[in-house]
């Protein structure tokens, strides 16, 4: 009689159970580098964003409203929601702008900023829902993560 090879319910489970842990360990890192590389697709994109503005404010001399006003269409961060921009010469006080931790605006021309992963945002950088944002401040001389600020 001839003898079939074949592997045993210990051999399978020891092969599945290799399996899972990989897959454990991967899923993690792979969601990180998701993470950075949208993260780097809103910096990239803001500092696009900055030099549409500054050819808009050297035609015109007046920063724009909104981003509309830049007849580029749509601008969406990498998790599809469309990018915020303030124009701070339109506000009265600093209520609306983004604030540091010593509650001092970031920016004296505009706020421009994506809302992160989370999708939330608050005006202060240092607040929970802010943590994540993407944003530009002293007037464009950092573009990173609002916790970096």
């Amino acid at each position: 009689m001839a003898r079939v090879a074949a592997f045993t319910l210990i051999e399978l489970v020891l092969v599945v159970a290799i399996v899972a842990i990989l897959t454990t360990i991967a899923i993690p890192s792979y969601s990180s580098y998701v993470d950075a590389t949208n993260v780097a697709q809103a910096k990239g994109d803001i500092v696009q964003i900055e030099l549409t503005i500054a050819r808009f404010v050297a035609e015109r001399q007046v920063f724009p409203d909104t981003l509309s006003d830049l007849g580029n269409g749509a601008f969406t961060d990498p998790w599809g929601r469309p990018y915020q921009y303030l124009n701070l010469d339109n506000i009265h006080g600093n209520g609306h702008a983004r604030k540091d931790k010593s509650l001092v605006p970031i920016n004296s021309d505009y706020d421009l900023y994506s809302m992160g992963k989370d999708g939330l945002s608050a005006a202060p950088l240092t607040a929970k829902p802010s943590q994540d944002d993407v944003v530009r401040g002293r007037n464009g001389a950092f573009v990173g993560l609002a916790s970096d600020f």
